[in-house]
């Protein structure tokens, strides 16, 4: 009998203590959300503002579709018109273009600051595989003949990663509410 109250007594003292340890234990930290993924969140919250500052409601995958006209002055508002004010001829032999007057433009200057820079520094960068393989060469040496653009890059994207959480931190009449 007397074993069985002794037996008894640490269990309730084990359990308090097993209680107390797990809420002294600091609650793990979600992971930090991916650094594209909050350039792009930014990004969409400038397009979309801008998007409605012109008078368009911003499509959202799932949505039904407007009339096509509807959809086609949506992409010259978020794209740009006319002739592509930016342009670079790839050593692949691909040009790439892009107008500096649609919304996603204003996007990327407010993130990058210089959209010129950008879009040719990223054009490069994004094209190093496909480069590689053209001169059937290994992507380490075409990246190591890219290094000026390299910086460049890791420069803006640092930049726009900055802007961006200032961005998205920011309470305006654009940014979602309870996010």
């Amino acid at each position: 009998m007397r074993l069985r109250a002794l037996v008894r007594v640490p269990l309730p003292v084990l359990l308090a203590g097993a209680l107390a340890a797990g809420c002294s234990s600091p609650a793990p930290r979600p992971p930090a959300p991916n650094p594209d993924d909050v350039v792009k969140a930014a990004q969409q919250r400038l397009t979309d503002g801008c998007l409605r500052h012109r008078g368009f409601t911003p499509p959202r995958p799932g949505e039904h579709p407007p009339p096509a006209a509807e959809r086609q002055r949506v992409a010259a508002a978020l794209f740009g018109t006319g002739r592509t004010e930016l342009s670079l001829t790839l050593p692949t032999g691909h040009t790439v273009g892009a107008h500096t007057d649609g919304c996603l433009a204003a996007a990327q200057r407010a993130l990058y600051g210089d959209q010129k820079r950008w879009f040719r520094v990223s054009t490069v960068v994004n094209n190093l595989k496909p480069e590689a393989a053209h001169a059937d060469r290994p992507l380490a040496e075409v990246r190591a003949g890219h290094r000026a653009e390299l910086t460049q890059w890791r420069r803006l994207r640092a930049r726009a990663l900055k802007n961006a959480k200032t961005i998205l931190s920011a309470d305006s009449p654009n940014a979602p509410r309870g996010s």
